[in-house]
């Protein structure tokens, strides 16, 4: 069985923000077991797995993210989308664009202190699409 549903997570401001809850709210039926594969279909931001007990995981996220990769840096050459558009593909490129989770019990296999992030690299992105593809 492949099942498969895209839907738009609501935007929000550049930095992590965890969505595990609102993934799985638009998911297709899950399986007792399988593989759930999320995908983002944009080159500015990004999914990541980390943990979902402390927020200051968030700020310090975005706080290494900024320092790796700074904007206005004068050997960019893709810069006509503003000064945070290279950067976001870059960043994107760093915590990649899907994410491939066991589905343990009919729900993701995430560990305890685990949540899944979307990882906003712009100022100001709309809703970022999320293709989801259930194996099992």
């Amino acid at each position: 069985m492949v099942l498969q549903r895209e839907f738009t997570l609501r935007p929000r401001s550049r930095g992590f923000h965890l969505v595990t809850d609102e993934i799985v709210r638009n998911l297709p039926p899950l399986p007792e077991a399988g593989l759930l594969h999320l995908f983002i279909r944009h080159t500015s931001a990004g999914l990541s797995i980390n943990e979902n007990a402390d927020p200051d995981v968030q700020q310090d996220l975005a706080a290494i993210f900024d320092r790796l990769v700074r904007e206005r840096e004068s050997y960019y050459t893709h810069n006509a989308e503003g000064d945070d558009d290279m950067p976001a593909h870059a960043k994107s490129t760093l915590t990649g664009v899907g994410l491939t989770i066991p589905i343990v019990g009919g729900r993701p296999g995430l560990g305890t202190w685990q949540g899944i992030y979307l990882c906003e690299f712009r100022n100001r992105a709309a809703g970022r699409r999320i293709v989801a593809t259930v194996v099992g």
